[in-house]
Parts: structure tokens; sequence; C-alpha cells
């Protein structure tokens, strides 16, 4: 069997993997040309179909990777070692190399944030390990006020730690990807890996040590992203969004590693990278326009494939957390800067060097937020066609159909990982039981079937005004739990809400099955000032967490290590 045909070859599994999305992409637009085909198709179902036709690149990609990803979790024995073969190659114990921890900060709130590292440290320490490790604390805070309780509790933190480092650059050019830049060019010296972590990162020793005996058991490799999944949260609104997204990530990475091999994703933090290849390729210059590259990860991890170096992705969840946006008007303004920074991949494909997989890279970046204006634009189709008398041929139960085809491919990640915990045993006992993750999955759907088309909405809405100069920035992010008002709520959401209010409107003025396949759609728009309230209400957080709802295995077990721990009355 010659290496372009054996199972272990690029060549091989990218090309199954295209007949399977090109097979799910033509199932999608058969049925949605089934709906629209019976009695002509007019101008505006001819736009219809050219949205539907350029967001199913997505779906289908989506669906394959989650197809993929279900069948090794389902049948490998060690679904990561399976598509991350130098794990398998490990060498157990401290590692040879040294390794330096690099922890960028900008106007964090520090007893969040040195705790973590304390105990990582510490845990290091007891591995035998201590002395492969250095910290650094790479500042880019401004704020005088910031500046100062910054430091007055680092000086407290390196006393009692002197293998860590502090540096605070007078400006932070470049942003996170210059705060990095900047340490490796000037102050790393004998360190053969680096590991990003964000403030709200939280490592274990153990998936650190993992991390490092990977590096040093295949030196092909420039970059090993580890999976990350959700801190254990106390509110409701990143309680529910994490725990879909812990799910679809699953499936979605072991499927994308299986096919993707060498040529792997890098999300910026919860990886590990080799210093001298990232020194060499992963300077970031400015744009034509002298912008900075906002999301500069997945540029970084491009740039070393090209010079040869290897990007694989462990997917692993156990070690590997980070804390997501507490409320939804947090996680907009985070979504708006990475729709911007993906956006800025328009002007690197022409770049020398790049791969033809580096550039499938940066175009699923792009689809990713792309996708968004693009739906939104057919609802707003659908309706104006409604309205004009179009498409009263049109049988609504194909059309039923053919929407919920894409439905299921768009959301095939997290029904994928739900599937497979409620089959294996195991995975639903670390859950609580298939009742009570069957629980969290249908509650989770419920909020994602109004926040999903809401989400698009305002990315569409940023997009829209993206090339008049709406630019988020680099802004510094609130990582606490709190409530928001309807006052706030409704300031920011008022255009959702109208938008959801006309466009229903419309669908009730054709007919009422039109609004019927309308309503999932639009009613997260209507209900967009009452969700976002709702979901970071202490009342219902409360009420999550107290039933045990879409709670995640480390909270389950810290649950059960406080009960063990609580001294029972003789």
């Amino acid at each position: 069997m010659t290496h372009e045909s054996s199972p272990e070859s690029p060549v091989l599994r990218r090309s199954l993997f295209a007949l399977l999305v090109a097979a799910l992409a033509a199932l999608l637009l058969v049925l949605l040309w089934r709906a629209l085909a019976p009695g002509g198709i007019g101008a505006l179902e001819w736009a219809i179909l050219a949205c539907v036709v350029l967001t199913t690149p997505w779906a289908a990609l989506s669906a394959a990777n989650s197809l993929v990803g279900l069948v090794i979790l389902l049948r490998a024995a060690d679904p990561p070692a399976a598509v991350l073969p130098a794990l398998a190659q490990a060498r157990p114990g401290p590692p040879k190399a040294l390794t330096a921890l690099l922890v960028c900060l900008r106007n964090e709130p520090m007893e969040a944030v040195l705790p973590p590292l304390a105990t990582l440290l510490q845990g290091l320490e007891q591995a035998g390990a201590g002395d492969r490790f250095r910290l650094w604390l790479l500042s880019d805070t401004q704020d005088p006020a910031a500046v100062a309780a910054e430091e007055a509790a680092i000086r407290a933190f390196l006393a009692a730690h002197p293998n860590a480092r502090y540096r605070r650059r007078a400006d932070n050019t470049g942003y996170k990807a210059g705060n990095v830049m900047e340490a490796l060019d000037h102050h790393l010296t004998e360190e053969a890996f680096f590991v990003t972590l964000d403030a709200d990162s939280v490592m274990t020793p153990a998936a650190i040590l993992r991390l490092v005996a990977v590096m040093e058991a295949d030196p092909r490799l420039g970059i090993v992203q580890q999976l990350i999944v959700g801190r254990p949260a106390t509110a409701a609104f990143p309680r529910l969004f994490q725990f879909g997204m812990r799910a679809g990530m699953r499936a979605w990475a072991t499927g994308q590693a299986w096919w993707q091999m060498d040529a792997g994703p890098y999300w910026g933090h919860n990886a590990i990278l080799r210093v001298a290849p990232f020194r060499d390729h992963a300077k970031l210059e400015a744009l034509p326009d002298g912008s900075r590259i906002l999301s500069h990860d997945m540029v970084e991890s491009v740039r070393l494939q090209s010079a040869g170096w290897a990007v694989r992705c462990l997917p692993a969840e156990d070690g590997s957390q980070e804390a997501n946006p507490p409320a939804l008007p947090e996680f907009l303004r985070r979504d708006e800067r990475w729709g911007a920074g993906n956006m800025q991949y328009f002007w690197l494909f022409r770049l020398p060097g790049m791969t033809w997989l580096g550039r499938l890279q940066l175009v699923q970046a792009i689809l990713l937020f792309l996708g968004a204006p693009l739906y939104v634009l057919a609802l707003l189709l659908a309706a104006a066609n409604g309205l004009t008398g179009g498409g009263a041929g049109t049988p609504m139960g194909a059309l039923a159909l053919a929407i919920l085809a894409h439905w299921l491919c768009y959301f095939a990640p997290k029904l994928a990982g739900y599937a497979q915990v409620l089959i294996q045993g195991e995975a639903a006992a670390r859950h609580g039981g298939r009742a009570a993750f069957a629980r969290g999955a249908l509650a989770e759907l419920l909020f994602t079937q109004l926040f999903e088309p809401l989400s698009n909405l305002n990315k569409a809405i940023f997009l829209a005004r993206l090339p008049f100069g709406a630019r988020p920035g680099w802004l510094p992010q609130n990582r606490a739990d709190r409530g928001v008002s309807w006052r706030d709520a409704t300031r920011l959401l008022w255009p959702h809400t109208v938008t959801g209010l006309l466009l229903t409107a419309c669908f009730a003025l054709v007919s009422w099955p039109a609004l019927l396949l309308a309503l999932p759609f639009t009613a997260g728009m209507i209900l967009a000032v009452p969700l976002c309230v709702a979901t970071a209400d202490p009342r219902l957080s409360a009420w999550l967490r107290g039933r045990g709802i879409a709670a995640v295995p480390e909270e389950l077990a810290a649950a059960s290590a406080d009960i063990a721990a609580t001294p029972r009355p003789a």
C-alpha cells in the first residue's frame, strides 16, 4: 500500500472528508430546490437560494466534522491519541526542556488571576518539575489605578514564588500578539517551549506536563492546541452556553483533527508552542491600512504551517479551562471583536508561502461570521417574497424539511456531543447520569434556539457597520457575574426586538404556516431583552444550580468532594 493511499495519508483522509462535505452540501441544496422549484423560482427566491448556497459549506463542514468526531469518540479506545499520535509516544515524568508560562494581563482583577497560578506552580513543584517552568506575567495594563493595584498584588505574589517574573509594557502595540512576541524577543532565553494562558485560563499541572511531553516526543510540532472548556459557572448565561459549547467542541475538534492532521488550529491560549519557529515565523506586521491584526491566533498557526511546522490539536477536555462571558452584553462585545478580526483575513490570502489548507482555514474563520448576515438576509428576503405574492406554490412540508436539515447540520457538533454522552454510560455518569445530562441538553437547546438568531442578527448589524468605521478595538473584558438591568438591556437590544417584531408581523400577513416556520428564527429577536435580563438574573442562576441543570463534571466532582469533607454529626 502506498503512502498516499494508506489510512494515515493526509491525501486520502482529506479526499474522503471532502466527499462527505460535498454529499451533505448537495443534500441540503437538493432539499431547498425541491421546496422552491414548484411554481417557478422568482427573483427574490433566486436571491434566497444564493444566500443559502453561500452558507451551506459551513453547515456541511460542521456536520461532517461532527459525524467523523462522533465515530472516533464512540469507537476509539483513546480518542485524543487516535488523532494525535505523539500523545501515545509521550514520555512520562519531568520534562527535559525549559518551558515558559506566559500570562497576558490587561486591567485584570488580580485576586481572580493569581490564585489559580499559585496552585499551578505548587502542583508543578510537587510533580518534581518546578525547576523546568518559568512563569511570566506580561502586562498591557495602562490605567494608573489598575497599574498600582496590579503591581501591589504581583509584588506579594513574586515574594512567594521567586521563579515567577513580571513585565509591564509602556504601550500595547500589537495587542496580545505584540505582548507575547515582545517577551519572546527580549525576555525568553533558555526556554524551548512556551504555554500561552489568558488571565481567565486554568490549567492543571498534569495537563501542562502532558503538553510538554507531546512536544518533546515529536520535534516537528510547532503548536499543540488543547481543547478548552468552560470553567464551572454560577450565572445562567455562561452555564447554558458552555454546556452546549463543550459538547460541540469535543465532537468538532476530534473530527477536525482527524482530517487536518498537521494543519490544525491555534486558539490563542491553553496551548504549547515551540519558541524558535514561532519567533522566526509568527511576527505579525500591520495590515495595508495600518491596522493591527486582532484575531492573531489563526494567522500565527498558518504562518508556522507555511514554514513547514506541524500544528496539532489535542481534543482532550481534562485540565484545560477558561471563563466565558458572564452575560449576554459581554458575549456580544467579544463576538464583535472576533468578527472584526476575522474579516481582516481578506487581506491575507495573497501572502507569499501560504498553503492551500492555510487559506482554507482562513476561509472557515471568515465563514464563521459571514454566515450571520447571510442568514439574516435570507430571512428578510423570505418575508419580502411572501408579502409580494412569491412562494404561493411552495409546499410548506418540503420547506420545513429543508429548514430542519439545515438546522441539524448547523447544530450537528453539539448534537453529536450530546449523543456521545447519552450513549456512553461512563461519560454520562460524569455528568450526573443520563437523565440529568438530558435535562441540561434540553435546557441548552431551548436557550440556543432563542439565542442563536439574536446572535446572528447582532453579528449582521455589526458587520454591516464595519465598512463605515465601526471598530470594537481591544477592550478589557468584564469577567465578573453581574445582573443586567432592563434599561441597559433595552438600550442595547431594542433594534433586535424591533426587527423581530416587524419580521413576525410580515410572516403573519403571509400565512399561518409561514408564521410558524419563521417563529423559531424571530422569537429570540423579539425576546432579546427579557432573555438578556433573565440569563443574568441571580435567581434563575441559583435555580439552575440548585437543580443541577447544565452542570459540568468539574462542578459535580467539587460538590461531591465538599459533601465528603463535611463532618457528620456523631
